[in-house]
């Protein structure tokens, strides 16, 4: 059965309804402005508040990262409002490919698709549980799972003869270009929103660890606690997921040299190497349009974090 509308694509339909109902995506009507105007006002009230307090540096690192979240909601919502016609256009794209995959013939890959699906609508659901909804962060694990299709195909290469093992070669080609093209839409359209949540909650995860050496309570450090983990859920499903895209789309390379490449004939060889060579630049999410999204820079960020957590320690001690 077609779908026919990106609100019925179970990958998409969690979270494009909430989009949705706030006219964010699909529609634009009062709602958008009922839940922006407010949120833009109590962010330049906090900010105000901020520069202008007087309190101790505990409730002000607590304002912050308050003021912080905020700002982080309002700016993805209107960059999602900025951009709607791409963000709708990429989901149709991915409503496409979603039932390419289910008109498919292959019975893993129909598995592999439906996995995807379960995994994607539980991760959308742990984001609005934890309050860090991703407008296209739920996106990255159904990218990483089409790697997989990729490696599957290429991998049974030597389960098909020659005539026909070129065009499956030819529709691997094919359907890892429409993946770069995915990955190229994502960065397009949230790569500086990544650069900004790298360096603001980076921050904050220092400002919440240096709080914990200062507050005078079991519960303010109770507190504190949830607020640390509160930044770095946002941040580890996140990053986890991009890097499994990235180390995926790197096993692709694997996978078709696996194929027993050199039993076909000379022309389907130069097309294998061809892809393997390719497949050898990974696809990633990019932080800037510079750094990829991967467990690697997650590490950086964590360690650059302790270590200005221990010049802040030192220099308050």
């Amino acid at each position: 059965m077609k779908i026919r509308s990106i609100e019925d694509v179970p990958l998409l339909s969690t979270n494009l309804r909430i989009m949705k109902f706030w006219s964010f995506l699909l529609e634009h009507n009062w709602r958008r402005y009922f839940a922006l105007i407010p949120y833009i006002f109590i962010n330049t009230t906090q900010f105000l508040d901020i520069y202008f307090s007087t309190e101790p540096i505990d409730a002000i690192v607590r304002n912050a990262y308050f003021a912080v979240l905020f700002f982080n909601t309002i700016l993805r919502a209107v960059l999602l409002c900025v951009n709607r016609f791409e963000y709708e256009e990429f989901m149709h794209k991915l409503r496409v490919l979603y039932n390419d995959l289910m008109d498919s013939e292959d019975g893993v890959l129909r598995k592999m698709l439906r996995e995807c699906t379960v995994a994607s609508r539980f991760i959308s659901k742990v984001n609005l549980i934890v309050g860090c909804t991703s407008c296209v962060g739920l996106h990255m694990y159904p990218l990483f799972a089409t790697t997989k299709v990729l490696q599957h195909k290429l991998r049974n290469l030597k389960d098909v003869r020659n005539e026909k093992a070129r065009e499956v070669i030819v529709w691997c080609i094919k359907y890892q270009l429409q993946l770069i093209n995915f990955v190229d839409n994502i960065n397009n359209l949230t790569t500086y929103t990544f650069l900004f949540e790298f360096m603001a909650f980076g921050a904050m995860l220092c400002a919440m660890l240096f709080l914990l050496i200062i507050v005078e309570t079991v519960g303010q450090m109770f507190i504190i606690c949830i607020y640390i983990f509160m930044i770095f859920a946002q941040s580890a499903i996140m990053y986890y997921f991009a890097n499994e895209l990235y180390d995926q789309s790197l096993k692709v390379a694997i996978a078709a040299y696996e194929s027993n490449w050199f039993d076909f004939d000379v022309s389907t060889q130069k097309t294998i190497k061809l892809f393997i060579l390719r497949a050898q630049n990974p696809c990633a999410i990019l932080v800037g349009k510079v750094y990829p999204m991967n467990l690697e820079m997650l590490q950086s960020l964590l360690n650059a974090t302790y270590s200005y957590f221990t010049l802040l320690k030192r220099v308050y001690g």
